[in-house]
């Protein structure tokens, strides 16, 4: 299926608004969002069955081309099969008009997507962690979600309702103006809607595709690197040597002791036990409620933090440098993981990503194995070893004595000024000295454990040696640095 690409000058924006729905439209988004979630359940079962049935076939002697043909996973192909089942499937012939279509073209949707995924993941040619194939979708744990793509999709002129197909209308906890007032203009089109319940209520995203003019930032001739951190959230230097610290809010910490109370309130009460049969009671399905609004408010607030200080650092400065961080990698300390996790890297990342692109400012992500904290920003020394608990930064060679975090962050600063990626030294703007690296500065300070087992082709699998050099070498960046 063709990409869509939107008009120049547009670009496609989600607009957010929580719902608020009375009893029988709750009743409708639920059943929508389980029909979405049945019709993917059918989608894997009836593709899975050849699987199984091919594989039965062969354990029997049945020649190669006397098997059963494979059931393709294309979205036609399963919108075909599952429009000829529902008329006679007893899972669906009962209830199935009861929903609009898009519900089931969207399970249908995910279960195509997904079944991309695996044999992408299988073949080598989609990165990160080596994917499963699809499994069925847990009543009791499955996400709430359904998306709208044709129908009726506006939003009211009143500015506090929207209109969605078979859903009719729902008033909205907050008004829809700024929306409205882009549609009316003619500077924005509603291409789809999807209705999600997440965080004890019911969101409707709206997908528009919307005109956008770029917006000169503050200081577009000044560079910035920001280090990430868990004592400080981040530290951020820009190339003309200021230095700011942005303190890290700790959310969960804070909630931590009202968190204490509301689990023990809960491990008071009868709750579910799928083993013995125990069904819950009233009162803990209570103390569950106001547990997880502990959870909802930290999330919120974490969420609210990240987003104003991405969108101050995109609006100010030309170029921004971050660390390519290993975050999975890092949730593996047991000590730290609490932390990591909630100062939300990879998402201050990912909102860097596409905040920079309003602006038409350049994002510069450091090499994963840049020694940021190890490079000297005075002289440019690299050292072999920094062990995590030294906060302090004390170059051997011009005796330079600087918090750990700052000195990192001028260094990302110089790399961004530089724009190459793994060779900006922040000692090194005015001098063209060179100073050797000692060995395994540019590696990991612990060693990680390879895998036992590695398959040829496999993502995420062992590592050769002549790979590892590739990726542990500094690497130049081929495009020049362009400023305003």
């Amino acid at each position: 299926m063709k990409k869509f690409q939107p008009r120049p000058g547009f670009v496609v924006q989600a607009f957010r608004f929580a719902l608020d729905p009375n009893a029988v439209q709750e009743a409708a988004l639920r059943s929508h969002c389980g029909a979405a979630r049945a019709a993917y359940n059918w989608a894997v079962g009836w593709v899975t069955a050849s699987w199984w049935q091919r594989r039965a076939e062969a354990s029997y002697g049945v020649p190669e081309e006397s098997l059963t043909q494979w059931r393709p996973w294309s979205l036609p192909s399963l919108r075909k099969a599952f429009n000829a089942a529902k008329h006679t499937d007893p899972k669906f012939a009962a209830w199935w008009e009861e929903n609009s279509k898009e519900a089931y073209s969207t399970g249908l949707a995910n279960a195509s997507a997904a079944f991309d995924n695996y044999a992408k993941s299988k073949n080598g040619k989609r990165r990160g962690k080596r994917m499963g194939a699809p499994r069925f979708k847990s009543k009791r744990k499955a996400r709430l979600a359904c998306r709208f793509t044709t129908g009726t999709i506006r939003v009211d002129t009143d500015g506090r309702h929207v209109t969605l197909p078979r859903l009719g209308t729902l008033r909205t906890h907050e008004p829809t103006a700024g929306l409205l007032a882009r549609v009316q203009a003619g500077t924005g089109r509603i291409l789809s809607a999807t209705v999600r319940h997440e965080r004890g209520r019911w969101f409707v995203a709206f997908q528009v595709e919307v005109k956008r003019d770029l917006v000169r930032v503050a200081r577009p001739d000044v560079a910035v690197g920001i280090d990430l951190g868990v004592k400080t959230l981040a530290v951020m230097a820009d190339s003309t040597g200021q230095i700011r610290t942005v303190a890290n809010p700790g959310h969960y910490d804070r909630a931590r002791k009202q968190l204490r109370h509301a689990s023990r309130v809960v491990s008071r009460r009868q709750g579910p036990d799928r083993r013995t049969g125990q069904k819950l009671s009233r009162r803990w399905e209570k103390a569950n409620a106001q547990r997880n609004k502990v959870h909802h408010r930290v999330a919120n607030l974490r969420e609210d933090a990240l987003h104003k200080l991405t969108t101050s650092v995109a609006a100010e400065y030309g170029t921004v440098a971050v660390e390519d961080l290993n975050v999975a990698g890092m949730l593996r300390n047991r000590r730290l993981a609490r932390r990591i996790a909630d100062a939300g890297f990879g998402e201050i990342r990912r909102q860097l990503t596409y905040k920079t692109r309003r602006h038409a400012t350049r994002l510069v992500v450091a090499d994963r194995w840049y020694p940021s904290s190890k490079t000297c920003s005075g002289c440019g020394a690299v050292k072999a070893k920094l062990p995590l608990h030294i906060r302090t930064y004390q170059c051997d060679a011009c005796h330079l004595v600087i918090d750990r975090d700052d000195n990192a962050a001028l260094n990302l600063a110089a790399l961004a000024a530089a724009a190459v990626a793994g060779t900006g030294v922040a000692g090194d703007q005015d001098t063209a000295q060179t100073v050797s690296k000692p060995r395994g500065a540019d590696h990991k300070t612990r060693a990680t454990r390879p895998r036992r087992k590695a398959e040829a082709g496999r993502a995420g699998g062992a590592t050769l040696p002549h790979q590892r050099q590739t990726e542990a070498r500094d690497r130049t960046q081929t495009e020049a640095l362009t400023l305003w």
